[in-house]
């Protein structure tokens, strides 16, 4: 990305995508410093129940600074951390890798189905004493660098059959008060993730000020994904980047609404990392969309798919190889398939070709309001909201512009070919490549099997000079003209508010960017 004062060059779309940031900072920062870190934070969860399919040795451990695994389980009792016996296994062999690789090896504690008893974990003193224990005895015999705290969710309900208190976040910050103080607690990496919004209180609102987290963990992930939809309305992008364009009842959070919630709350944003998925979510729509017959030009019919598909929210079918069928929760509650597809599972499942274009009989949209894909497959009625390279560059872009601290991959095995990875890296992280270097070249950087989204790559003059983020963004941008025009619209409309140049180098002093 370019310097906040060379701010005019910007690619058309980034404007307006800068202009988000920067409101979401002013907001939320007012005087302060917002600084960056040397390195950028690449993250990916890796599970282990998927290590058949997804082994330890296909990891790109050097394109990660670091690896969690997950997950290790909360018990009924205080001391004591559970770990399934295939993992407590292959968990050395993880952490060996890493430490070989320079990347730091952590643990997530919790997950959807592994928060039942965080709550009356921390709620006494006692308690939290036990379990400062028991995370660190973990850590310590793993030799483990980091532990992340995936607790869903304090102060509210998660899978339906946690511990819930109202003083959830309180307690849960007095825990980590006493982990860092820990003599083997001090020296760990400490994370959690987290939902697009903070905290609650003791009313079940919002909490506005958590800053006293920034001072003991090192970072939170932000889970921009699983975002729901409102059958009401239709089915929406379960991981937008901004909605605040979106309609009010089909706005439930956006990575930018979250950044700009999360500082406002007191968490520096060189601390926030942001959570992106390798897989999409699917929905049965009630109704064919309409097709217009006079144009088939594109890999199916030309159908008119509208930004909100009404959809049957009581019809999941089952995603790709690794969703299942569903069965028993941990609550004993019967659930059913979860129709999510990862990335490779398009592939497999004929949504996407390996090239990463629509397959066959499947229609594709880019929505320019949450800047993230959907493809309809017109034989099945399937429809899937998901991540490409163009949106993955998209959010990279916004990661670098907004200074937060990296991202974070759920999860390591869904990807294909490190497709989305790639993407990620060079945009968020435009110092791992010179910034001179010539889009034929950051090209040749990605592997040979690296897909464009749909639609052609925008073609260069040979040895023209543009940063990583600035040359992805353009190159995957779809080139419809209804897209352009749009675009076209947003930016002249950012760049009135942000056309004074005084202005745009204090901001680029001010975030060290």
């Amino acid at each position: 990305m370019l310097p906040f004062h060379n701010a005019s060059k910007l690619p058309f779309g980034l404007w307006t995508i800068l202009v988000a940031t920067l409101d979401a900072l002013q907001a939320s920062a007012q005087g302060n410093t917002v600084s960056r870190s040397n390195s950028t934070i690449s993250l990916a969860w890796y599970t282990g129940w998927h290590a058949t399919d997804f082994p330890l040795a296909e990891v790109s451990w050097d394109k990660y600074t670091h690896l969690h695994w997950a997950f290790a389980v909360t018990t009924p009792d205080d001391d004591m951390i559970s770990l399934d016996p295939a993992d407590a296994e292959l968990l050395p062999k993880f952490v060996s890798l890493a430490h070989q690789n320079g990347v730091k090896a952590g643990i997530s504690i919790g997950g959807w189905t592994g928060s039942q008893w965080f709550s009356p974990h921390v709620r006494t003193a006692e308690n939290r004493t036990a379990l400062v224990k028991a995370v660190t005895s973990l850590a310590k015999t793993y030799n483990l660098d980091g532990l992340d705290f995936d607790w869903e969710f304090p102060g509210l309900q998660g899978i339906g059959c946690n511990e819930v208190h109202p003083n959830d976040t309180v307690n849960f910050l007095s825990f980590l008060q006493e982990l860092r103080n820990d003599t083997t607690g001090k020296n760990l990496v400490l994370s959690a993730a987290t939902l697009d919004t903070p905290w609650v209180n003791s009313n079940g609102s919002v909490s506005t000020d958590l800053s006293a987290f920034s001072k003991v963990l090192d970072f939170i992930a932000i889970m921009n994904y699983d975002v729901r939809s409102n059958p009401s309305i239709g089915a929406g992008s379960s991981s937008p980047l901004d909605d605040s364009c979106a309609p009010p009842e089909a706005s439930f959070g956006s990575a930018m609404s979250a950044v700009k919630m999360w500082t406002a709350a007191g968490m520096p944003a060189d601390q926030i990392v942001l959570g992106v998925p390798a897989y999409g979510h699917s929905f049965v729509l009630t109704s064919t969309p309409a097709v217009n017959t006079s144009n088939t030009n594109g890999s199916a019919p030309d159908v008119t798919l509208p930004v909100y598909p009404q959809y049957n929210p009581n019809v999941e079918r089952r995603g790709d190889k690794w969703d299942g069928d569903g069965g028993l929760d941990v609550c004993g509650n019967m659930t059913g398939p979860g129709g999510t597809f990862n990335y490779w599972g398009l592939v497999e499942e004929g949504f996407l070709n390996k090239d990463g274009t629509p397959a066959k009989g499947v229609q594709y949209r880019f929505d320019n309001c949450s800047q993230t894909p959907t493809l309809y497959n017109t034989t099945t009625g399937v429809y899937v909201s998901y991540d490409d390279v163009q949106s993955y560059a998209l959010k990279g872009g916004f990661i670098h512009t907004a200074g937060l601290g990296g991202f974070a991959m759920w999860e390591a095995g869904g990807d294909l070919n490190d497709v989305l990875l790639n993407s990620i890296r060079l945009a968020c992280a435009p110092t791992l490549f010179p910034a001179t270097q010539s889009v034929e070249t950051l090209f040749n950087t990605m592997t040979d099997d690296s897909p464009p989204s749909p639609g052609a790559r925008k073609a260069y003059p040979p040895g023209a000079m543009k940063s990583p983020a600035q040359a992805i963004a353009d190159a995957w941008k779809r080139e419809s003209q209804e897209s352009q025009e749009r675009w076209r619209k947003l930016d002249a409309e950012a760049k009135a508010r942000y056309s004074n140049p005084p202005h745009l180098l204090r901001l680029d002093q001010k975030t060290k960017m």
